[in-house]
């Protein structure tokens, strides 16, 4: 019996490991395997993202 994961409906294979319900690979989280519902990571998963969001340079208000 194939699950249906509770986000987007696609097939399922496993399921958030805080609120349990089913969920794809797409919408759980490799870091805390929480859904995205659930996940409280605030950093991105994909390293390549990581890099590009160092190297934005900040800008500062005048002064």
């Amino acid at each position: 019996m194939p699950f249906i994961c509770s986000i987007c409906e696609q097939e399922s294979t496993r399921i958030c490991r805080y609120c349990t319900k089913d969920a794809c690979s797409m919408h759980l989280c490799e870091r805390c395997g929480r859904c995205s519902d659930c996940c409280l990571c605030e950093v991105p998963l994909d390293p390549e993202a990581v890099l590009e969001e160092a190297a934005e340079p900040v800008h500062e208000g005048p002064g």
